[in-house]
């Protein structure tokens, strides 16, 4: 039964998502009859224009973004979720790095980007430490709230079978900061991909934020500037979906009935 309630739960919200996508195409085409300019072409366009370029170069863009944004990815997670876990399980050492993470969490991280590439050049490592920065704070506070708040009763439990630090961790803690991963991915996807299109405009020849500025700014080629953006949220929806399956699959308690 419970797997039937949550396939049904499943084409309802397939459902929800595919009303919500064609209100959202319908809206863009009154749109595009009411301005009536080149600047806001309809959705016929811009799809057969997205097709076009599909044959073109975009499909490179598209791979170098999704390159910068999955390193980025694997490195926050790789190094925000022990040093959350740790701050999590030790008090001493939370009273010692709250306040700088108090401090630096708030700032918009896209202020640094001139900084950033001030010292780490126009390549791809700045643009992929800029969305390294914000994934790292927000996994970092998760995780750690995560590993902060687990029963103390539980952990016990489990040292009473004779569980050392490694077991703890292993058993216990972990499991218990892989929702927070996910929530802080999945809060975090649109303002990492947001960050990425403005890292991408700075003196580059690769990626859907070059890819956009060339077609829009510089050729006026709106239909394909417009393809370029349908790529771009293709990427962050993508990203979105990825996490929640992954949600699904790797918590499953969270969704028992």
């Amino acid at each position: 039964m419970p797997d039937a309630e949550g396939a049904v739960n499943q084409i309802m919200r397939t459902k929800s998502v595919l009303i919500a996508f064609i209100l959202l195409i319908a809206l863009w085409q009154i749109l595009a009859w009411i301005v009536n300019l080149a600047i806001l072409p309809s959705p016929v366009e811009v799809l057969v224009a997205f097709i076009r370029e599909l044959g073109r170069d975009l499909p490179l863009h598209f791979l170098a973004s999704f390159y910068r944004v999955l390193v980025s990815t694997f490195l926050a997670i790789l190094l925000a979720s022990p040093l959350g876990l740790m701050l999590g399980q030790s008090k001493p050492l939370n009273r010692i790095f709250a306040p700088l993470i108090y401090l630096l969490y708030p700032i918009p991280k896209v202020v640094l980007l001139p900084i950033v590439v001030l010292f780490l050049g126009i390549g791809d490592v700045s643009k992929i430490i800029m969305i390294f920065l914000i994934l790292f704070f927000q996994i970092l506070v998760l995780v750690r709230d995560q590993a902060a708040n687990i029963r103390p009763e539980l952990i016990q439990s489990v040292r009473s079978l004779g569980a050392g630090r490694r077991a703890l961790f292993r058993f216990v803690y972990f499991p218990a900061s892989i929702p927070g991963i996910l929530t802080a991915l999945r809060q975090s996807v649109g303002t990492a991909v947001a960050v990425l299109y403005v890292a991408e405009l700075f003196a580059t020849q690769k990626g859907l934020g070059y890819y956009i500025y060339l077609k829009g700014s510089n050729l006026f080629d709106y239909p394909a500037m417009y393809a370029g953006v349908v790529a771009m949220s293709i990427l962050g929806f993508g990203l979105y979906f990825v996490v929640d399956w992954l949600e699904k699959r790797l918590c499953k308690w969270q969704f028992a009935s």
